[in-house]
């Protein structure tokens, strides 16, 4: 696995949350010799046992099941403790989302698809989906808060960051302005947002946010990025140049010392991943500024 990343000039490796037991020594091996670095880690790695496929929601801090809550405040302090011990600096985490019965994303989703977003019946059913949202959230970011209260000593303990990662669906948790409260609340270097491009972008064609600004502000905060492309408003994992989210706006994080992790989908092909690096290296590295590129947040 990792020399297959290596032929294509990465060696710097995010360990994903299907990484399993098995692959450990080998890793292992090639980053005590020194051929790679390991900047980054998702929740849950390495896959727990007695798991059949890895995910980042196996459990998650969000949820009210008292016992699921804890599995996954057990299960990421596992993750940190690994982190630590291959020398990465953050875990990414996905928090969990708040349950609704009445409204869901994948409403808007399908009206954004057909380009309905400018629609009296959009406007209708984002209202609804924000209004049932607002009156539930707040149980789901107290159990958020929680789990940070248990894992955030450990943190400082190992040197570890948390990495909060924002999600393409509105049900998750944190939105942007429970971010804010998060960070706000602790305020610590060990608490940090992560952020994906292509979940902001799709949360921005939602109409949750305006894109560059979000990233702007969250600056000081960001412990690391997710790169990729998004095409037809609502599809993400796609390499670039073949979306049309617009990365060379956020050509300036690539000034951050922050790991920024190109995140490609499964069914992605290495033709597609090299052309995606090469314009990644072109546009972020040392290449001329591109032409400015339609806005795609509306």
């Amino acid at each position: 696995m990792i020399e297959e990343i290596l032929e294509l000039g990465i060696t710097r490796l995010e360990l994903g949350y299907d990484t399993r037991l098995s692959l450990l020594p080998g890793i292992e091996a090639m980053r005590q010799k020194g051929a790679v670095t390991i900047p980054s880690v998702h929740n849950y790695c390495p896959v727990p046992m007695g798991i059949e496929k890895g995910h980042p929601e196996l459990w998650t801090f969000a949820d009210l099941h008292h016992k699921r809550h804890l599995l996954a405040v057990q299960h990421t302090l596992s993750t940190m403790e690994y982190a630590s011990a291959v020398g990465a600096g953050i875990v990414v985490i996905h928090c969990g989302y708040v349950n609704l019965r009445k409204t869901s994303t994948r409403e808007l989703m399908d009206l954004l698809y057909l380009n309905q977003q400018q629609t009296p019946r959009y406007e209708k059913t984002f209202l609804k989906f924000m209004k049932e949202r607002e009156k539930k959230a707040g149980r789901h970011l107290d159990q958020v808060c929680r789990a940070l209260d248990a894992l955030l000593p450990h943190a400082e303990r190992l040197g570890i960051c948390l990495g909060l990662e924002n999600l393409p669906t509105l049900e998750a948790v944190p939105n942007e302005q429970e971010m804010e409260i998060l960070l706000h609340r602790y305020q610590t270097p060990f608490l940090k947002t992560w952020h994906d491009l292509g979940h902001g972008q799709i949360r921005a064609n939602l109409g949750a946010l305006h894109h560059e600004n979000w990233v702007q502000s969250q600056l000081p905060f960001l412990g690391g990025v997710h790169i990729h492309d998004v095409a037809a408003r609502i599809e993400d994992h796609v390499m670039p140049p073949s979306g049309d989210l617009g990365l060379e706006r956020f050509r300036g994080l690539a000034d951050l010392a922050i790991p920024l992790v190109i995140e490609p989908a499964s069914r992605a092909t290495p033709e597609e991943i090299a052309t995606g690096i090469d314009w990644l290296t072109h546009w972020w590295g040392n290449g001329p500024q591109p032409e400015q590129t339609e806005n795609t947040d509306d």
